[in-house]
């Protein structure tokens, strides 16, 4: 096996560097309508409605790495009407599609906690589909002091 010269190496590095896409300075953002976009595939046309989703995020969170996300969804969890996707979506991030989650009647709760990667200050906003048909929603505005994607 032969070893790389120095200068080989160096223009290993300098191609790759070359080879890198041009105009891509710093963190990208999403525009606010990919958010929306993302949004209303989710919905499909339909109008949520607001109240019965609890979203818990700090008001500050001093590193966008991970900001921890709580969701309570009020709903009886039964056969008949329970939740069935969770959306979140980050209005600033650069793929503002966050996380998506699965329940049924046998998750007992409708209640999700995890930890979500935010790139600065923005909204999140949370649309709930229910088995029969709703969709809920809620947002809140976080404040990100170090951001998490690249900012």
């Amino acid at each position: 096996m032969r070893s790389l010269t120095r200068r080989e190496a160096l223009a290993l590095g300098a191609m790759s560097v070359a080879a890198a896409p041009a105009g891509v300075h710093g963190s990208v953002q999403a525009a606010p309508a990919d958010a929306a976009a993302e949004i209303a595939k989710f919905i499909g046309g339909k109008t949520p409605e607001t109240g019965r989703v609890t979203i818990e995020l700090p008001e500050i969170a001093e590193n966008g790495n991970a900001v921890p996300l709580s969701i309570v969804v009020d709903s009886p969890m039964t056969p008949d009407n329970h939740v069935t996707d969770i959306l979140v979506v980050a209005e600033g991030n650069p793929s503002p599609g966050v996380a998506a989650f699965t329940l049924t009647p046998m998750s007992g709760h409708s209640e999700i906690a995890t930890r979500i990667r935010l790139a600065g200050s923005q909204n999140v906003v949370v649309v709930a589909r229910t088995s029969t048909g709703g969709l809920l929603t809620a947002q809140r505005q976080v404040k990100v002091t170090i951001g998490g994607c690249g900012g």
